[in-house]
């Protein structure tokens, strides 16, 4: 079982910027891939973005282009860059890891973007 510890969520205005955070018990190449999950009010939630042991990234549509996923391995930490924030990204931002074959989630953080 992987421990997850989220931060850098908060409030911003429109078009600002926010860095999340997620630092992660042991060697993130432990890990086959860890991604970043949003839930927004009244919405499903949505994978936002993705990076695996190797260092290959991916985004949803919704945020390519805005988002950047990126790791500090000597760090065990895993970020997510928010650029060009939008009131649509207003929701709970969650890590996700696997490790040993399960699913592992951290608390999340909440991810406020106001007009």
């Amino acid at each position: 079982q992987v421990q997850l510890v989220e931060s850098g969520g908060g409030l911003v205005q429109a078009g600002g910027s926010l860095r999340l955070s997620c630092a992660s018990s042991g060697s993130l190449f432990s890990s086959n891939y860890m991604s970043w999950h949003r839930r927004a009010p009244g919405k499903q939630r949505e994978l936002v973005a993705t990076i695996t042991r190797t260092g290959s990234t991916s985004y949803a549509d919704s945020v390519k282009g805005r988002f950047t996923i990126s790791r500090d391995t000597a760090k065990n930490t895993i970020y997510l860059q928010m650029n060009s924030l939008k009131p649509e990204d207003t929701a709970v931002y969650y890590c996700v890891a696997d490790r040993d074959y399960r699913l592992n989630w951290g608390q999340g953080t909440q991810v406020t973007v106001s007009s």
